[in-house]
């Protein structure tokens, strides 16, 4: 397989998949259609495509179970999540974490390839396909533009891991269509329910097949510039409503994670009803904006 290429892939190819991760993989700020409760997010979407394209072809559903948890580095990642899933035996896993990481200080995106790549390794000897995914680009991201080398640097090592053991890559660094403040929360830290199907959508393009929605990489329609007074006076209530308590959490050692267990702990079968939705199903007509200052805050969302 090629990752940069995306040469074609039959969706038979996976039966069962095992998706690993933080809160993006988690899918916070995608509210669950079939349950208020829940969310959803790209890779449940990705896994109800999968299933649907398998019920087409006159195949069982796919199976599919969401480890993620919100909050985790890339380490407890793959040490709480990746022994499980393999115990799950599947053809597919999707690995994607490290933002948490890369939003500290003096994180080192050297140290977190190498990780990463030991458990790629662990994953294809086990001759399990491998789905990674860059993080986001911090260019227009405000007050976190000053991480987007260490991201450019992670991703840089994620193309090479992936070549070097034959995985797939989500390239969510360049899907210009997310770079738009109308894809992130009002925490401008996680996705919103369309650029979850953005990045559902990209992931399967990465996979070597073809996308839900033909559209799926459109920006939406510019809007007007937002006022600087506005802007700042956004600035400040994010900084109140979600950098401090974040910040707090940090300096006294606690994560949005903590007690917290997977959503879809268990391998199970996927009802295609499940599918993902695409973005033309999204609204994109201009809607206020919850942070005016832009996309500021997107590295590889959390």
């Amino acid at each position: 397989m090629n990752p940069v290429l995306h040469p074609v892939s039959d969706p038979a190819r996976w039966s069962r998949y095992v998706a690993c991760g933080d809160s993006m993989t988690e899918g916070l700020w995608d509210p669950d259609p079939d349950d208020a409760a829940q969310v959803r997010g790209w890779a449940d979407q990705l896994a109800g495509s999968l299933s649907a394209r398998r019920v087409d072809a006159g195949l069982a559903p796919l199976e599919y179970a969401n480890l993620a948890i919100r909050g985790r580095l890339l380490e407890p990642i793959i040490a709480e999540q990746l022994p499980i899933a393999l115990e799950a035996e599947p053809d597919l896993i999707s690995l994607v974490g490290g933002g948490n990481d890369l939003l500290r200080p003096g994180s080192d995106p050297d140290r977190m390839a190498a990780i990463l790549e030991d458990a790629v390794h662990t994953i294809r000897r086990a001759g399990v396909d491998v789905l990674l995914a860059t993080g986001t680009d911090t260019r227009q991201a405000g007050v976190l533009r000053a991480i987007r080398g260490r991201v450019a640097t992670f991703n840089a090592h994620i193309w090479s891991i992936a070549r070097r053991h034959d995985a797939y890559v989500v390239d969510v660094w360049g899907l210009r269509a997310i770079q738009d403040w109308r894809m992130w929360a009002q925490d401008r830290i996680h996705l919103t329910t369309d650029g979850h199907q953005r990045v559902a959508q990209a992931a399967l393009v990465a996979l070597g097949l073809t996308p839900d929605d033909a559209a799926w990489a459109d920006p939406l329609a510019r809007l007007a510039p937002v006022p600087t007074g506005q802007r700042f006076r956004s600035d400040a209530e994010w900084f109140v409503r979600d950098v401090y308590p974040w910040a707090t959490r940090r300096l006294r050692g606690r994560s949005s994670g903590d007690a917290r267990v997977p959503k879809r702990p268990r391998v199970e079968p996927l009802p295609p009803a499940t599918s993902a939705a695409t973005p033309s199903d999204a609204v994109r007509e201009p809607v206020p904006p919850p942070e005016p200052s832009g996309p500021a805050d997107t590295t590889v969302p959390r």
